[in-house]
């Protein structure tokens, strides 16, 4: 005779209508979310694309200069790596560098070599610090940038006098070179510097604002004339716009890991979206203090929860539980059969002698599988048929302890 082992479908799995109803809120939730980044990346792209790019017409581009630079005869190229921008230097060029802040800081101690000396005129936009102690040795950028936007220039550099006024208000600086000129001062800290090299023959401009450069502001103040001394002074302008992907210099040194290429910001979004969803789990938590006994509003029948409770463990492959749970309630009612207190229903020591003096048999293991203590405590079994063979041979010795 074979015993075929199969659970019974009475338990309904959810729907697909069911499933969507209880996901649609997280997954309307995601969509708004993508859309508000998608909206905003747009908006940004549209908002700064071309900054401080020669070639750009946008708001934010400086187009407008370079067409005006070559007017008077003065060529621009465009260069992004910092191989270009080394090679580039020299005694009739002008090299401006847009953002001085991407370089790193080997790749800006290389620049401010290749300029060293060239002979050229190079022109910082609005370096940070600790870049203009780098890149413009002896000058220090002030933590508190100019309230005030249009400043008067109030020195004696030619091209700051002839432009008068200018949007120059950004970055502050001050500086330790006795020669310098410090032009269009805010608070007596200067948004404008000359320094001249030690030959005499080249310098270096600071400038504390891009204002002067981009198109929306170029026809406002003197800052058209103001741009067009400080970049038309020689008859090249090496226009250089520092790069993410300039691999020209790197070096073992420049080489960063996963979590330098990461935008700023992003520890304290992770720390938010932790915040979020430990307030999230919160909420959603339905017991905020000790278990509470409650009535279950329908009436679940005995067998349901047994076929529950034995998919489960047929889910989780846990054979062995499934057998301890089985031996375990074996136990505990033939302890009132045999005579003992069910406390020590599970104690092989109590259990088996007197189950032994009621079945009339030798308490020891016979190498059958069958003796009470094998069937009551023995191994696991290997695999499922073994588990049907167990729970079938406890019935049995049930029925037969209960036999009169």
């Amino acid at each position: 005779m074979t015993i075929e082992a199969a659970l019974p479908s009475t338990s309904a799995s959810p729907t697909a209508r069911q499933v969507w109803t209880s996901v649609r809120g997280v997954v309307l939730a995601l969509l708004l979310l993508l859309a508000g980044a998608v909206a905003i990346a747009v908006v940004r792209s549209d908002a700064r694309h071309g900054e401080l790019d020669p070639r750009s017409a946008d708001p934010r581009g400086s187009r407008a200069v370079a067409e005006l630079l070559a007017d008077r005869g003065v060529t621009t190229r465009v260069v992004t790596t910092l191989a270009e921008a080394r090679t580039a230097t020299g005694r009739d060029t002008t090299l401006l560098v847009a953002v001085p802040d991407l370089l790193t800081e080997r790749r800006q101690n290389e620049l401010r070599s290749a300029t060293t000396g060239s002979g050229g005129r190079t022109v910082l936009v609005a370096p940070g610090s600790p870049s203009v102690e780098r890149l413009a040795p002896g000058v220090t950028a002030d933590p508190a940038t100019s309230p005030d936007s249009t400043l008067s220039p109030d020195c004696d550099l030619p091209a700051a006098r002839r432009a008068g006024p200018a949007d120059t208000g950004g970055i502050r600086y001050t500086t330790t070179h006795l020669d310098a000129d410090s032009c269009y001062p805010s608070q007596r800290l200067a948004t404008l510097l000359r320094l001249p090299d030690a030959s005499g023959s080249g310098d270096t401009i600071v400038l504390g604002a891009p204002d002067i450069l981009l198109n929306d502001r170029l026809d406002e103040q003197g800052n058209a004339s103001l741009a067009l001394q400080l970049l038309g002074s020689r008859p090249h302008l090496v226009w250089y716009l520092p790069s993410p992907s300039d691999t020209s210099a790197v070096t073992p040194d420049d080489e960063r890991g996963f979590f330098d290429l990461l935008p700023p910001g992003w520890l304290w979004g992770t720390l938010q979206l932790f915040v979020a969803a430990a307030l999230a789990a919160l909420w959603r938590a339905r017991r905020l203090g000790p278990l509470v006994p409650e009535r279950l509003p329908v009436a679940i029948r005995a067998s349901e929860t047994t076929e529950g409770r034995a998919r489960l463990y047929r889910a989780a492959d846990a054979r062995d539980r499934a057998a301890d749970a089985l031996r375990s309630a074996t136990r505990t009612r033939l302890a009132p059969l045999v005579g003992i207190p069910a406390s020590q229903a599970h104690t092989p020591e109590v259990l088996l002698p007197a189950l032994s003096a009621r079945l009339r048999t030798a308490p020891g293991d016979h190498g059958d599988g069958r003796s009470p203590r094998t069937l009551l405590f023995g191994p696991p079994p290997g695999d499922d048929a073994a588990l049907i063979t167990l729970a079938d041979r406890l019935d049995a010795l049930e029925s037969e302890v209960r036999r009169p």
